[in-house]
This record gives C-alpha cells, structure tokens and sequence, in this order.
C-alpha cells in the first residue's frame, strides 16, 4: 500500500525542463563555439556532483560555477516571465490530500528555488516536505534525495510512488527502494526505463484517471 508521493518538480510540476534545455543550451553556445548537441539533454535531471560532472566531460575547459552561474541567470529570467503548470498538477494534489497521503518535492534545484516556484503557482501548502539538490550529498541518479523524501514525510522508500520525467530521476527512485512512475516530458520511456517503472503515463491527468481506475494503487 502506498503511503506517501514523492514528485520531482521541472517536467512534472511544471513544464520547465525544456526550459532549462533551451538555457543549457545557449550556455554551452556562450563557452563553446561548437558545442555537442547532445549536452542540454544529457543535463536532464542531474543533481548536485552529477551535474558537474557532465559540465566537466562535454567542456572540460571551462569554469564550472561560472558556467552553472550562467545557465541558472538564464533560467530564472525567464520563469520570472512565466512559470507554466503541467497538466493535471492539482487535481493529483487535491486527491492526495484529500486521502491523506503526505506529499513530497525532491528536485535536483536549489530548494530556495523549489520553494519560490511551489510558492509562485499557489501549491505549497500541499507539500509536506521540500527537498532541494543542496540538500543532500549526491544529486540523482544517486538515491539519497529521495531516502531523505521520504524520512521527511514519515514514509518507508518501499511505501512511496516517485513521479518523475527523466532516466536519472527514475533510476534514482529505483536505487532507493520507491516505485518510479513516469510521466512523460522530454524523454521518450525505452525498454530500459519501462522496466523500472511502476507505471508510464503521459501525464499526471492520465496517471490520477488510473488510479480512480485501480491501475495504479494506493
């Protein structure tokens, strides 16, 4: 029986982590003339050392801070302009609270920023626990930001599903005894993903219709 719902935030809160490509993105065209196309998606969904990490392979001659610094400037402008909600976001949020299943914030950002977004679109009184990429000592595809989820909740991992968007994120979840549910963003599920998952929606519309249905338990 699920007792508590760990969501990430960028692409399943809110439709941000094409956002944060785009600011990937131009970043690497700041530092790099020719930059890998493939980085801004390699970037989905790391954490805290992870992230650096990938920085440091695809321009391992750059200042790290300053490049991060860079992207996180270009992001925040521009969800200061518009912070779009995914669908579904609070209709999946009232049925848990209304069931009395504490919820949960595990993202990869800054939890000041988590805080600030949760605040900006009205949903913070939802969350039990808010926990940022500075909070824990490695970032996904670790599992120590979801263990922390859900010590924070009162929650057994084994007791809670992880919605989440990206590969890092749901391999995080799994690490950590959770059920991973996808919900689709960005990235296509491949087998490999397919197979950790609990369940792979489209939405959180789609995954709240099939836990009304029972396709999806708690």
């Amino acid at each position: 029986m699920i007792k508590g719902v760990i969501f990430d935030m960028d692409g399943v809160l809110f439709d941000t982590e094409r956002i944060y490509q785009e600011c990937w993105w131009a970043t690497a065209l700041r530092f790099d003339d020719d930059p890998d196309p493939s980085f801004p998606m390699a970037m989905c969904g790391t954490g805290k050392g992870t992230g650096e990490k990938m920085i440091a392979t695809y321009f391992p001659e750059v200042d790290i801070k300053e490049f991060e610094n860079y992207c996180y400037s270009l992001y925040g402008d521009t969800i200061a302009e518009k912070l779009p909600e995914k669908p579904g976001v609070r209709e999946i949020l009232t049925f848990f609270r209304e069931e009395g299943i504490p919820i949960a914030v595990a993202s990869s950002s800054p939890s000041d920023l988590v805080g600030s977004n949760l605040t900006r679109a009205g949903i913070k009184e939802y969350f039990d626990a808010i926990i940022g990429g500075d909070q824990v000592e490695q970032g996904k595809p670790a599992p120590d930001i979801f263990l922390k989820a859900a010590e924070e909740i009162g929650c057994k991992p084994e007791d809670c599903y992880v919605f989440e968007d990206g590969k890092n994120g749901l391999s995080g979840a799994r690490a950590a005894g959770c059920s991973p549910v996808m919900i689709i963003d960005t990235m296509r599920p491949d087998r490999e993903l397919t197979a950790i998952c609990t369940g792979v929606f489209e939405s959180l519309t789609e995954a709240l219709e099939a836990i009304r249905q029972g396709r999806l338990t708690i």
